[in-house]
Parts: structure tokens; sequence; C-alpha cells
């Protein structure tokens, strides 16, 4: 019972997947994007190696909510995914700040400036992930499950 989540951007695409339990986000990969065709049959590749039930897609809005550019490329890009490589339920997250934070925590963890660059992209998902991870159970406590 796996969910797959990503931070999709214009030159890549940062993974990450939660335990079977669904309680935590680990880092999967970072997709150097190249061109569609190629970019789905990686995806594509990564699901049938984990079989999520679910894709949370971080979903890139303006700081004071409104819909941007790169949230409509998103969405796009989330239903190019479901018509080619997935079939189940997509989720749209607010990734607000995401990369901030990531940058933040690989600084606290004293990472070299290069390893940031390569690795934010997972770490937001991951970030991604873990908020939405968190979220659910959340509901879960809520109603008493």
């Amino acid at each position: 019972m796996r969910i797959l989540a990503m931070d999709v951007g214009d030159r890549r695409i940062g993974m990450a997947i939660s335990d079977e339990l669904g309680w935590t986000a680990q880092g999967i990969n970072t997709l150097e994007r190249r061109n569609q065709e190629y970019d789905m049959e990686q995806i594509a590749n990564t699901i049938k190696l984990y079989d999520p039930i679910k894709l949370i897609i971080g979903l890139p809005r303006n700081m004071d909510g409104s819909i941007g550019h790169q949230e409509k490329k998103v969405k796009k890009f989330g239903d190019l995914l479901s018509e080619k490589v997935f079939h189940g339920d997509i989720v749209y997250w607010d990734e607000r700040l995401t990369s901030v934070m990531a940058d933040r925590i690989m600084l606290e963890a004293d990472m070299s400036r290069k390893r940031r660059k390569t690795n934010v992209d997972m770490m937001s998902a991951v970030i991604i992930l873990q908020s939405y991870l968190d979220y659910l159970s959340n509901q879960k406590d809520e109603k008493g499950v």
C-alpha cells in the first residue's frame, strides 16, 4: 500500500515513496528530464517497481494561494501521467516552500552545495509526501480510527 510522490519541475522530477504502512517517506531518486517519452518511460519503471496505490504531485501555488503558470504545467503533466502510465488516484498537494525547507534541512546536515543541488528535488518530494502522510494520520486520529 505504497504512495509515490513527485516534485515536478521543468528540468528535474524528485521522487519519494512511502513505507508499506504509510507512515514514513523516503527519497528514491531524481529524474533528469529529457523529453516526454523518456520521462514517461522512467516514471513507468518506477511505478512498476514500487506499485503505488496513489500518486501525490506537488502543486506549485503562488505564495498568495493563486494559480500560476507552473501549476498549470504540473496539472498538464499529471493528466499525461494519468493517460499514459498511472491509472490510480492522483492527488495534488500544496508544495509552497518545500524547496526552501529541503535546502535548509540539507544545510543543517552540512551537505555540500553540489550535493544539495542534486538532491533538493528528491528532498522536496520527501517533504511533500511526509506532509500528506501526516495529514492522513491526523484524519484517522480525529475519526478515532
